[in-house]
């Protein structure tokens, strides 16, 4: 291991880069909305929609734009939270890992610069269209740099099993969504709730640091792969009363559940989202039951439909995971609004 250089602390960017009150009193507003919707408080359907990953600010900002546009059509039934991941994991290591690592997709990796272009590209999208965003928390230590600009945040299917992703979501201040492992075991993803639902002393970043727990810590299911590689889906009716059972049993607080339209549930076949939304909405339409337990959809989604490979540059089409392009995006949404 090589140590290049020592980065700036995330004191020292959030000096450098602040937060104009303007936007804090949004961004303050905005994750009442959403805590009252993991309270009770609120029937809205939170939607998680974006971008795979965060790739190019121009792009970006420009579907989050168009997203402020439906946002306020439908602002009745759905609380719409822009997905702005800047940093993505990777199963064997290779591929594009975010802004975070590549400001350019193209160039080689330079972290203070990503550090930088990230905190810009959240303060940018709060600017320009209203939106506080979400984010995964990837690496536990670099929450710090966001973590005035989040509203949401997502611990991945290979992350929810590591002691310190648990902890440091005990101590997050918006709501910390837990997918199930990759192998699909409920028990996992509970337990994971579990710790984070409580408070903990830890060692983090340095410090001795305390937290009071996250009762708005809650689940995600994204599907599974079996041990032959095959992809398997757990948004039916069966698998999310299975959940509630579950979740009943620990006597967890703010019991939710958010359904991963894309990854396993979808086999990656982006354009299955549309349906996979519709009857997740007929599940919780047939039990009264589901329609308070689910709270809520991720949509992966762009301008352009599918994916494409570093390089060829098609303005607003995912570098990642396929995404759903904008006219299906709409048309769904509006959907979505109809049906709820």
């Amino acid at each position: 291991m090589k140590l290049i250089r020592k980065l700036l602390t995330p004191e020292e960017i959030k000096e450098k880069y602040p937060v104009p009150e303007e936007y804090a009193k949004r961004k303050a507003d905005e994750d009442k909305e959403i805590k009252n919707i993991f309270e009770g408080r609120s029937k809205k359907l939170l939607l998680i929609i974006g971008p795979c990953s965060a790739d190019r600010e121009d792009a970006v900002v420009d579907y989050i734009y168009r997203l402020r546009k439906v946002q306020d059509k439908v602002a009745d039934k759905i609380l719409i939270v822009p997905r702005l991941y800047t940093n993505k994991p990777r199963t064997t290591g290779e591929g594009y890992m975010g802004m975070l690592h590549q400001p350019d997709p193209e160039d080689r990796p330079d972290m203070q610069k990503g550090l930088i272009a990230i905190r810009l590209l959240h303060l940018k999208v709060m600017g320009e269209t209203g939106f506080s965003c979400a984010d995964e928390m990837l690496y536990p230590e670099n929450y710090r740099y966001l973590s005035d600009v989040l509203s949401y945040v997502a611990v991945g299917a290979r992350s929810v099993e590591n002691q310190q992703h648990r902890l440091v979501a005990s101590g997050v201040s918006v709501p910390v969504g837990m997918k199930n492992p990759t192998s699909g075991d409920y028990t996992v993803m509970l337990n994971s709730i579990t710790a984070a639902q409580h408070p903990h002393t830890f060692i983090y970043a340095g410090w001795e640091a305390e937290t009071e727990g996250n009762v708005l810590s809650h689940a995600i299911l994204r599907g599974y792969v079996d041990k032959r590689g095959n992809s398997h889906p757990n948004y039916h009716y069966e698998d999310l009363m299975t959940l509630y059972d579950m979740y009943s049993a620990r006597n967890l607080k703010n019991s939710a559940v958010l359904i991963d339209t894309n990854h396993s549930n979808s086999g990656k076949q982006f354009e299955e989202q549309i349906r996979i939304s519709f009857e997740v909405l007929h599940s919780m339409r047939y039990s009264s039951v589901l329609s308070s337990f689910v709270k809520g959809l991720m949509i992966e989604s762009y301008i352009e439909d599918g994916a494409q490979k570093i390089g060829e540059n098609v303005y607003g089409r995912s570098i990642t995971d396929p995404c759903l392009g904008w006219a299906k995006t709409e048309k769904l949404i509006f959907g979505i609004a109809d049906q709820l």
